[in-house]
């Protein structure tokens, strides 16, 4: 009894240095989103200070063309996974139901796709984009990245398809149904919590991705608010140091997206996770 009880503290004890080590980060960039610059970088540092301030935020709204970073970026983010989503249902679906040649052939080559770095394609990629006119636009990027995600949304999907038995798509064509029409009410609804947590994953990397948008977003018409952070870091003149405090405003506003797409999901994400851990 005495050995489990030490076993059983030291879980504990482990568990919250884990939450520590991930929420103390999080934590500091929030309040120094609301702290005052001239406390901000005050020796010794402030965990808890006692003045909060949105000037932060007011500031930044002023130095950078912010409504346009931000719906370039809730566009390039939610085109991107979508278009993933989409494209890799219907083609995981091919994989795990339809007979044709070279089946494994064609899945093994998605799957190596997804092993190549982002920079070894970026030359052959931005002369391609640049003589099709994609180049600093968002359909460009959203077409860019949500190719670069479909491969693993592939994979992770076809293995879900592959658990749903055939009889429900031979008992639809049966009655008459299209292929359609058994992927929209037969498939889909079966492999929604799958569909949602790929969904919320590819959101998450897009909005986070800052190497595409850097090479290939040149003007304001598609620039992303990852570029707005690159931007800030290299504002400052020099021998100011860099402006931890609008920094810090524009992490916070990065975060919440993604914190309220997890919460909308968040059922089905768990849904996601456990299916198949009980048949």
């Amino acid at each position: 009894m005495k050995q489990r009880r030490t076993s059983l503290i030291l879980g504990y004890c482990a568990f919250a240095l884990f939450v520590f080590a991930v929420c103390f980060p999080v934590y500091w960039i929030a309040i120094s989103s609301f702290t005052p610059r001239s406390s901000l970088l005050s020796s010794p540092p402030t965990y808890f200070p006692d003045t909060l301030t949105l000037d932060n935020y007011r500031r930044l709204i002023d130095s950078l063309p912010f409504r346009e970073y931000l719906t370039n970026s809730i566009l390039f983010a939610f085109g991107s996974a979508l278009l993933a989503v989409f494209v890799s249902f219907t083609a995981a679906y091919a994989f795990a139901r339809i007979e044709f040649r070279f089946r494994n052939w064609f899945f093994a080559f998605f799957m190596l796709t997804a092993t190549l770095p982002s920079i070894a394609t970026v030359i052959p990629l931005f002369r391609l984009y640049d003589r099709l006119g994609l180049v600093n636009t968002t359909q460009g990027l959203v077409l860019l990245m949500g190719s670069a995600q479909a491969p693993f949304t592939i994979w992770i999907l076809t293995s879900f398809i592959r658990q749903i038995p055939k009889e429900i798509d031979e008992a639809a064509r049966m009655d008459g149904a299209g292929l359609v029409r058994i992927l929209v009410q037969m498939i889909a609804p079966l492999t929604k919590p799958a569909i949602a947590t790929l969904f919320v994953i590819n959101f998450i990397l897009s909005w986070n991705e800052l190497f595409y948008p850097l090479v290939f977003a040149k003007g304001l018409e598609a620039k992303t608010m990852t570029l707005g952070l690159v931007e800030l870091t290299t504002s400052a003149g020099e021998g100011s140091g860099r402006p931890w405090d609008l920094m810090s405003a524009l992490s916070m506003v990065m975060v919440v997206p993604t914190v309220i797409i997890v919460a909308l999901f968040q059922r089905m994400i768990v849904q996601g996770l456990t299916r198949g851990a009980v048949k």
